[in-house]
């Protein structure tokens, strides 16, 4: 629970009026629900002042893209910005939050299942004093694949955050967007928007929000792009998997040598040796598995140097698309463009 520090969240002085909102949408293949989506934020947030919705393309195959244009062109809060390819939903969202202009950023996904009229519900807990606040969901509608993809994201993330900070995370959240400056030169291909959070921000809470039915379309990610994410996070943002593949040796160095103690013992004793193929397979077996699993650790490891040293973005922008002047948009993500 965070304090109440009776501080405003735009200014940092005693409060003076609701502040200011960035919404950051990452859209991927959405273009049926984003007319509405566009609409519903602007009926939430009109009424408490000046506002910015950021739409994020990922690389859409569906005419999402196209739809984004419109809507950007038609509305002068909102702002279109597209990849060059799919980066990934996390990347994208690390593309509009660094263009965010206000105070305060919120993000949700482009289906509809998180609805935006209980973003006030986490506006008003983070002016409690919070830095981030997470819309969880009273019952998660979502298809059994995915409730477990989710739950391994989640043990995953218990590596990277504090374990009750883990189990806030979802993708509808308000944060102050100055904890960006945390990771400002964060440059990795591999993002995890909640691990960099953690990075510049301490008080941390929740609220519970509805959940409701996809609207259409499919959700991107399967049950194995969930497992891959996690392993990202695992390895990307903390060091235990290489402590476990030492402690996973270790007990098997005391195994070894419990074997050979016993295999002396018998021979000075019964003068002989332990009999039969199979008991000096398995053994060979129990210590080649634990190498070849220990060796797999560093691997992973060593992938995330070598592409670090490629020097990979996280997110190449192509376009940006606004009603009014896009330059300071254009002139942040280096495309150079005017639309």
């Amino acid at each position: 629970m965070c304090a109440a520090i009776g501080r405003d969240v735009a200014t940092g002085d005693v409060r003076s009026g609701v502040p200011s909102v960035s919404v950051v949408v990452p859209v991927y293949n959405s273009r049926e629900t984003l007319a509405e989506l566009v609409a519903r934020i602007d009926r939430v947030l009109s009424p408490r002042g000046v506002y910015e919705l950021i739409l994020v393309d990922d690389g859409s195959s569906d005419g999402s893209d196209e739809e984004v244009r419109r809507l950007a062109l038609a509305h002068p809060h909102v702002r279109g910005i597209f990849l060059m390819r799919n980066f990934g939903q996390h990347n994208a969202l690390l593309a509009g939050i660094r263009v965010a202009r206000f105070p305060v950023t919120v993000t949700l996904d482009d289906d509809l299942q998180n609805p935006p009229e209980e973003m006030p519900l986490l506006l008003d807990r983070l002016e409690r004093g919070c830095d981030v606040v997470y819309g969880m969901p009273g019952q998660v509608r979502q298809e059994l694949w995915r409730k477990m993809g989710s739950k391994l994201v989640r043990l995953a993330l218990r590596s990277a955050m504090a374990g009750k900070r883990a189990a806030m995370v979802s993708p509808f959240r308000a944060f102050r967007t100055e904890l960006r400056r945390a990771f400002a030169n964060y440059s990795a291909p591999s993002v995890a928007i909640d691990v960099l959070l953690t990075w510049g921000g301490a008080r941390f809470d929740s609220v519970t929000v509805s959940h409701e039915e996809r609207r259409s379309g499919r959700s991107g990610y399967s049950f194995l792009k969930l497992a891959s994410h996690a392993i990202n996070m695992m390895t990307g943002y903390g060091s235990w998997p290489l402590r476990f593949a030492s402690i996973v040796g270790f007990f098997f160095t005391l195994v070894g040598i419990g074997v050979l103690a016993y295999v002396l013992g018998r021979y000075v004793v019964a003068g002989g040796s332990v009999p039969g193929f199979p008991f000096l397979a398995s053994i060979v077996a129990l210590f080649s598995g634990a190498q070849l699993f220990a060796l797999g650790i560093i691997g992973e490891y060593l992938s995330k140097v070598h592409v670090r040293s490629m020097d990979r973005p996280p997110y190449v922008v192509a376009d940006v698309t606004a009603s009014g002047p896009a330059h300071e948009y254009a002139a942040q993500q280096g495309t150079g463009m005017d639309r």
